[in-house]
C-alpha cells in the first residue's frame, strides 16, 4: 500500500478525506501533498481530519457566534458593517453576482472580521485604495460575553492552518515548500461566519441559501456543524454533490485566484448552500475562514497555460486589484 493510500481515506471520490496528522513526517508529508494535488486538479475541494485544532476552541468560536445571532435584531444592529468598518449584515449579498449571475438575495446572514482589522486606523490606510474589506476596522459585540477572544483565537488557529495547507500546496506542485511563505507574511484573511436563519416561508424562485458561485482568494477553510449539511459541489455540468459534515473536520477548497496562479492545473470549482426539506425549520451556522495573501503581492501565473477555457489569462494582478473586483460584483 503507498503513503498516500496510508493517509487517505475516500467517503466520496470528488471531495477526499486527508488526514493531517501524520503531516510531520517527512514521508507522510510528501504522499498528504500528493493527495492534495490531486483533489485539487478534480474537484478544488476536500476535507481534512487530524488537523490538530483544538475541539474546544472550535466549539467556543461556535457557541458564542451562534448566540451572538441569535439576539435581538436591534441588538445585532449596533455592530452592524458600515463604511470602513466590518461587523454584522443582515443581509450576506447574493455571491451568485460575483459571477455576473442574477439571483434573489440569499437566505443568509453574515459576521465578518479580519485579521487586520485590529491594526491602527494609520497602518490599515496603507493596505491599499481598492475597495477591500481588509481595510475595514473590526467592531465587537459586548453580547455575547468572550466573542471577541474567541474569533481573535480563532483567527490566529486557522492562520496558521492555512500556512501549513499553503506549504503542503507547494509541495504538491512540485515548489520549494516556502515558496508562498512571502506572499502572506502581512496576509489580509478574514473570518466570515454565515448564518442561516429557519426558513418559515417558502424561498423565492432561485433562492438558496447561498447561491452558486466559487470563491475568488487562494484558499478556504470551512467549519460546518456536525449534523447540518448542505454544501453542495457542482460536478461536470449539472451534477450537484453534498459535501459530508464529519466531526472534527474541515472543508477546504481553493478560489479562483489559486486556479489562476497555478495556470489552470488546480480547479475553482462551483458550490452552493442547498435550502433545507419542506418543513425543516432548523438554523444552520458555517464559519469560513478566507486565507487571502498580502494586498500586494504580485501574482504571477504558472506557465504554461492549460486548455481550459475556464481559465483567464494574465501576466500579473495584484491581489488587491483581483478583491476588489469581485467584492463589488457582490455588494453593489
Amino acid at each position: 500500500m503507498s503513503n498516500t493510500q496510508q493517509t487517505v481515506t475516500v467517503t466520496d471520490g470528488f471531495v477526499p478525506v486527508i488526514d493531517l496528522s501524520t503531516r510531520k513526517d517527512p514521508e507522510a508529508r510528501a504522499a498528504i501533498a500528493e493527495a492534495i494535488g490531486g483533489a485539487l486538479r478534480s474537484s478544488g475541494f476536500f476535507i481534512v481530519v487530524g488537523h490538530g485544532l483544538s475541539p474546544e476552541l472550535v466549539d467556543r468560536m461556535f457557541t458564542t457566534t451562534n448566540a451572538f445571532f441569535k439576539l435581538p435584531e436591534d441588538e445585532k444592529d449596533l455592530v452592524a458593517s458600515r463604511p470602513g468598518v466590518s461587523g454584522y449584515r443582515r443581509a450576506g449579498g447574493t455571491l451568485a453576482r460575483s459571477l455576473d449571475r442574477q439571483t434573489p438575495p440569499d437566505l443568509c446572514e453574515t459576521y465578518a472580521a479580519h485579521v487586520t482589522g485590529e491594526l491602527s486606523d494609520e497602518a490599515r490606510g496603507r493596505l491599499g485604495d481598492q475597495w477591500a474589506s481588509w481595510t475595514h476596522r473590526n467592531v465587537w459585540p459586548d453580547n455575547p460575553a468572550g466573542f471577541r477572544a474567541a474569533w481573535q483565537d480563532y483567527m490566529a488557529a486557522m492562520s496558521e492552518l492555512a500556512a501549513d495547507l499553503m506549504r503542503l500546496f507547494a509541495l504538491a506542485l512540485d515548489l520549494d515548500e516556502d515558496f508562498f511563505d512571502d506572499k502572506f507574511d502581512h496576509h489580509g484573511s478574514s473570518v466570515a461566519v454565515n448564518y442561516y436563519p429557519p426558513q418559515l416561508t417558502p424561498p423565492l424562485p432561485g433562492q438558496l441559501r447561498r447561491g452558486p458561485h466559487t470563491d475568488f482568494g487562494s484558499l478556504t477553510i470551512l467549519y460546518q456543524e456536525d449534523d447540518r449539511g448542505g454544501l453542495q459541489v457542482l460536478q461536470d455540468e449539472d451534477t450537484w454533490r453534498d459535501v459530508a459534515a464529519i466531526p472534527n473536520s474541515f472543508v477546504v477548497n481553493i478560489g479562483d485566484l489559486m486556479a489562476l496562479w497555478t495556470g489552470g492545473r488546480w480547479v475553482s470549482t462551483m458550490h452552493r448552500v442547498a435550502n433545507p426539506a419542506h418543513g425543516d425549520t432548523t438554523s444552520r451556522l458555517t464559519i469560513p475562514f478566507f486565507y487571502l495573501p498580502n494586498h500586494d503581492a504580485s501574482i504571477e501565473p504558472m506557465r504554461p497555460f492549460t486548455d481550459s477555457p475556464a481559465v483567464e489569462r494574465f501576466d500579473t494582478v495584484t491581489v488587491s486589484e483581483w478583491v476588489s473586483r469581485k467584492v463589488q460584483k457582490i455588494f453593489t
